[in-house]
């Protein structure tokens, strides 16, 4: 429900007549001058005209609701008449009722609506909309709002023939750090004709690019985290079956793919049958996932992997083909294009923290998700029994042998365990981008460098190389642009490799070097 401040004018049918018909540039004036003192008629007619849901048949305006027609003016039903036309609205005209309903909503009982309809209107400052928008900060009483309220405010004024008000408004919109104001003021420095108003513009631009700064670089470590938290789990699992099995297999993408694709399955399932209980079927889908891809890295290395240990180039060479056997799978099941997994309403959204920044639910859920997953492998790896015959394998594999350890059975443990965390790792991407056949080749040859430059067998070296590696690229992407960014990063891997080969940290044991 609408309350309109002031004394609101009621919708007649001379106005409805002029915002339905006639040339778009009459019916946007006209759209203008009504929503000044629109009453609820007013706003429900142009809700109406928003969704086309008004036809005209000569000079006769029908509001059409469902099968009957009604009068916009005073509600009573009509009879709608069978050579009635709809009312065509361009892209321009559809940006004005647009406008002209959020401008309405600046009146709302409800804080939260009246907020995202400033927001709104700043996107696209309107001068015509002078008007209500002083009526409606007169009438503002909320602080917060009402600030926001004075800068769509200066953002309309900047653009007055008079000079004073220019100066006024330019003053009130250096205290801004909402991007949209570097916009207005931006347009009206290229517009201005007075000089001193140019240096006034220019320091105020000055002002909003230092405030907006901070977002800027926030946002970007931000966006590094959560670079980082991805190669983390991609790299977790590498890090088992290469870091400490010394297996190089070019198919953990693709059994990151079979994640990803377990967890559109149980998506699908959901959709079905569980419809109801959408919302929570990322729940299922992560043991799902763990488990698809466990099992086929479990049958892997029983199958193929089993007979090359300790020949690198042979297992190279077989991983990469088994690599393309299942992406032919995965075309053959699912087709080549790719398939769309939605993300459940709780991770939809974000919190917004400075105008210029704000931080996805789903990206906070991975971050979340990743250090879940590395404090998990950590324990498993570090605190239990299967942790400690993995590492005893990978350092001594016949003493470990001799001492009663079924050092077969524990390669497939480990590998599959290396194998499902590649799966979580697809799971969580099918949250943030899209799942295909293709989903892992983006992100093997960046998981081999965090686990190389971490220290191979090292899980403290893999965080710190994903972290470092996502951070630093996406600072690089800043001034270099992406491309430019990854050459820059690999370079830097090569020198770092060529100055320190064991990574960051170095694997200490008796079959390795301090």
């Amino acid at each position: 429900m609408l309350v309109i401040a002031g004394h609101a004018h009621a919708l007649t049918a001379d106005e409805a007549k002029s915002i339905a018909i006639g040339e778009t540039e009459d019916r946007m004036t006209a759209l203008a001058k009504a929503v000044v003192n629109a009453d609820e008629k007013t706003v429900a007619f142009i809700q109406a005209l928003s969704d086309d849901q008004v036809k005209t048949q000569g000079d006769k305006v029908f509001v059409v609701q469902g099968d009957k027609a009604v009068d916009p003016v005073t509600g009573a039903a009509l009879t709608l008449p069978a050579d009635a036309e709809d009312v065509i609205n361009n892209n321009q005209m559809r940006g004005e009722l647009d406008n002209a309903l959020a401008a309405a909503k600046l009146f709302s009982k409800d804080d939260a609506v009246r907020a995202a309809s400033v927001k709104t209107l700043l996107a696209e400052p309107d001068e015509n909309k002078l008007p209500i928008v002083e009526k409606a900060f007169a009438a503002e009483t909320v602080p917060a709002i009402k600030a926001q309220l004075g800068l769509l405010r200066g953002a309309l004024l900047v653009n007055s023939e008079d000079k004073a008000k220019r100066l006024d408004a330019i003053k009130t919109l250096a205290e801004s750090s909402n991007p949209a104001t570097k916009t207005v003021l931006l347009a009206r420095l290229q517009n201005e004709p007075e000089a001193d108003v140019k240096v006034a513009l220019q320091a105020a631009l000055d002002k909003v690019d230092a405030a907006l700064a901070w977002g800027d670089k926030l946002g970007a470590v931000f966006s590094g985290i959560s670079l980082g938290s991805i190669l983390l789990l991609v790299a977790l699992g590498l890090a088992i079956t290469y870091g400490l099995m010394g297996v190089i297999n070019m198919a953990h993408g693709e059994l990151m793919m079979i994640g990803a694709y377990a967890t559109y399955v149980v998506q699908t399932v959901f959709i079905k049958y569980f419809p109801g209980a959408f919302d929570w079927y990322l729940l299922a889908a992560v043991p799902v996932s763990f488990l698809a891809s466990a099992l086929v890295g479990a049958a892997l290395e029983r199958s193929v992997l089993r007979f090359l240990y300790g020949r690198p180039l042979e297992t190279l060479l077989a991983t990469w083909g088994i690599s393309l056997m299942l992406q032919q799978g995965v075309r053959s099941l699912f087709g080549a294009q790719n398939v769309g997994v939605e993300n459940p309403v709780w991770m939809s959204g974000g919190v917004q923290v400075l105008a210029n920044l704000s931080l996805p639910y789903n990206r906070l859920v991975i971050i979340a998700f990743a250090v879940a997953v590395l404090l998990g492998v950590g324990w498993l790896i570090g605190r239990t029994r299967l942790g400690l015959f993995v590492r005893g394998v990978t350092q001594n594999r016949p003493i470990a042998s001799c001492m009663g350890v079924n050092t077969a059975r524990i390669d497939t443990y480990a590998f599959a365990l290396g194998s499902g965390i590649a799966g979580l790792a697809g799971c969580a991407l099918s949250q943030v981008g899209n799942v295909g056949p293709d989903l892992g080749q983006g992100y093997i040859v960046d998981a081999f460098m965090v686990v190389v430059l971490g220290g191979v067998g090292q899980l403290a070296g893999t965080v710190y190389a994903a972290m470092g590696l996502g951070i630093l690229n996406k600072f690089l992407e800043g001034w270099t642009g992406a491309v430019l960014a990854k050459i820059a990063v690999l370079a830097f891997i090569i020198i770092f490799i060529q100055k320190r080969p064991q990574g960051i940290f170095a694997m200490k044991g008796r079959s390795a070097e301090a």
